[in-house]
């Protein structure tokens, strides 16, 4: 068994593990262990981390980086004035243009490819994705060099998230962010909050069991990989046992905040994930697709733009309201932007030259605009920003050592954000 191990890939290893823990628990989750707490050398106050990924590739031009004086490539976006002077966005975004005051734009984002899979890989780990190696994302990143908060809960959480994420990459599966597929289902395959407590007798019956049958396979593949899973089960029955699962289920949440957020995936999710910080989760990822509009760009723009409107608005006044602004990051980027020149379908093609990110909180000066474009949007002309430099000023916000080195199984040294720099002027 140990020679059958040692010749699986770190996927396959973890893949066969989590089939064997789900076996024995049930549980299809992974909730993890603490990682080292390092010293910080970050300039953010920010504890915790939302990030919204836009998947598809939402169009600068259409929201935070419009160019009206040129009709060619403006179309039927216009821009409305928001609550900073000089400062004007989309339209389709009344209810975050009252809000400029709390968030910053980068307009000078670019990336190396057009590409879904490799755009939305570079975005989240800071580097190209190739054959011979995964790399981790951003939240555990955050878990390994910095710790997590809440022992009963996982150090990050994926909501809405395709196959494809990330995830821990090379990291120890203990790293790995817990999946919520639907914010309505919430954490799949676990038990309601207490249910070990009443039945403990035969779940310690079945540990004991499992424990007895796993001895002789662990001393013979005593692998890391192996070590990390063994401390899954008793993270699991942590988890299982503990009141903080309830975090989970939005249906806590009173009526009227419900309807704040509004019946879409996106808004729940925005739900949940100011849920779990409260519960102090480090870092909530937030996917919300459908912004891939090579086919009427203007009238799909107008549902989609319609949604985060609502659900960052509501968002960031939730956290407002409840103290947790000024700790909490909250980041809304995508994997690229769209042409400036309009199709013959009415819509847009891929364009990773320049687009757009909001932050907000977490120690960011908000009313201002980072960055510039030329007059078609189509080109970065100053303040360049790469997902690199995205990252690393993440990074920095929730003071994490950016330079700090770690390597994967084969020995090679990773940092954070690769060669990237922090943008030390977001911050106030």
């Amino acid at each position: 068994m140990q020679d059958f191990i040692r010749t699986l890939d770190d996927a396959s290893r973890r893949g066969f593990m989590a089939r064997v823990v789900q076996s024995a628990f049930g549980v299809s989750f992974l909730p993890f262990i603490p990682g080292t707490v390092s010293a910080a050398s970050g300039g953010g106050k920010a504890k915790y981390v939302i990030y919204l990924f836009m998947d598809g590739g939402m169009s600068q031009l259409d929201t935070f980086d419009l160019k009206p004086d040129n009709s060619e490539v403006q179309g039927a976006t216009s821009p409305i004035q928001t609550s900073v002077s000089g400062i004007r966005i989309s339209h389709t975004l009344p209810e975050l243009a009252r809000r400029m005051n709390d968030f910053a734009i980068v307009r000078s984002l670019s990336t190396p490819t057009g590409d879904h899979d490799q755009g939305k890989y570079i975005m989240r780990t800071s580097y190209k994705q190739i054959a011979s190696i995964r790399h981790p994302f951003l939240g555990s990143w955050i878990h390994h060099l910095d710790g997590r908060s809440n022992n009963s809960l996982p150090g990050s959480v994926t909501i809405s998230a395709e196959n494809r994420h990330p995830g821990c990459g090379f990291m120890r599966s203990d790293y790995a962010p817990a999946p919520v597929a639907n914010p309505d289902s919430g954490l799949q395959n676990t038990r309601p909050p207490g249910y070990l407590k009443d039945k403990n007798k035969q779940f310690e019956r079945r540990l004991h069991l499992t424990r007895k049958f796993d001895r002789e396979f662990r001393r013979r593949a005593n692998h890391s990989q192996v070590q990390s899973y063994v401390e899954l089960y008793r993270e699991a029955t942590r988890l299982m046992q503990s009141d903080d699962l309830e975090v989970f289920d939005i249906r806590k949440e009173p009526e009227e905040v419900r309807k704040a957020y509004g019946s879409n995936q996106f808004g729940k999710g925005c739900m949940l994930a100011r849920r779990l910080i409260e519960r102090q989760v480090r870092f909530v990822d937030v996917n919300f697709g459908g912004w891939d509009m090579h086919d009427n760009v203007f009238q799909s723009m107008t549902s989609r733009a319609a949604i985060i409107d609502q659900g960052l608005s509501v968002l960031i006044d939730d956290l407002k309201s409840r103290g947790l602004f000024d700790e909490t990051l909250v980041v809304l980027t995508t994997e690229f932007g769209r042409t400036p020149r309009i199709n013959k379908r009415t819509g847009r093609d891929h364009h990773p030259g320049a687009f757009s990110a909001v932050l907000a909180g977490g120690g960011i000066r908000g009313g201002q605009i980072y960055g510039e474009t030329d007059k078609r949007a189509e080109s970065v002309e100053g303040g360049h920003v790469s997902p690199m430099d995205l990252n690393a000023t993440i990074a920095y916000a929730v003071g994490l050592r950016i330079e700090q080195e770690i390597h994967s199984r084969t020995g090679r040294p990773f940092t954070v954000a690769h060669d990237g720099v922090p943008v030390e002027k977001l911050f106030g």
